[in-house]
């Protein structure tokens, strides 16, 4: 467990929101930057300015609050798909570079961990957890959502473009943690340009 001193309270700009929502903001900021197993529900009580009682209230276990802190990055990701159809109507092609712009964005990020939920499932090893089925649907629907972007823009293997570029994001998301993030967004984008291209018929 994480230690009184290392226990972060940043969710007091979130002080006027429910319980329920102090709980997630506390639990949230506490797994990405310490990891689920590191963090207790006493710490996360703490951070939100409740107590465990309360916390159990809301969430019937540590675990179901994983699940939903997971479920929230997952809407929030799908919210972030919504609005690039929204900047890019009926421009598929388009839509997937605004992706990849983005994730180069996030990657080199001054807090960037690499991604929650992939962390989570290195964490979180067994089938049953709740969380597990959330991470699995979400990288899930995230592939098959690129798969249909990439075939609506007419390039070729749509489905082994959307796996290149999947495996290049998680592979970028390992380097910036390791060897730092420097000028790594603007290599993203020129390899994502580049396997786009490869795909793109003659």
């Amino acid at each position: 467990m994480m230690s009184t001193a290392a226990k972060i309270t940043s969710v007091d700009k979130h002080e006027g929101n429910s319980p329920r929502e102090r709980i997630l903001a506390a639990a949230s900021d506490l797994f990405y930057r310490h990891g689920i197993r590191a963090v207790g529900v006493e710490a996360i009580a703490e951070a939100a300015k409740t107590n465990k009682m309360t916390l159990y209230r809301h969430f019937p276990s540590k675990d179901e609050l994983v699940a939903e802190y997971l479920r929230c990055l997952a809407d929030k990701a799908k919210a972030n798909w919504d609005r690039r159809e929204a900047d890019h109507p009926g421009e598929p092609l388009a839509q997937v570079r605004a992706w990849l712009h983005d994730m180069a964005g996030r990657v080199v990020g001054s807090d960037e961990r690499g991604c929650a939920l992939a962390n989570a499932a290195v964490e979180l090893p067994e089938k049953d957890h709740p969380a597990r089925r959330v991470i699995e649907a979400f990288k899930t629907s995230q592939r098959e959502r690129l798969v249909q972007l990439c075939a609506a823009a007419g390039l070729e293997e749509p489905e082994m473009l959307a796996d290149e570029l999947f495996l290049m994001l998680e592979g970028a998301r390992v380097t910036a943690q390791i060897m730092g993030a420097k000028g790594l967004g603007d290599r993203l984008i020129r390899m994502g340009e580049r396997m786009i291209d490869a795909h793109t018929a003659r």
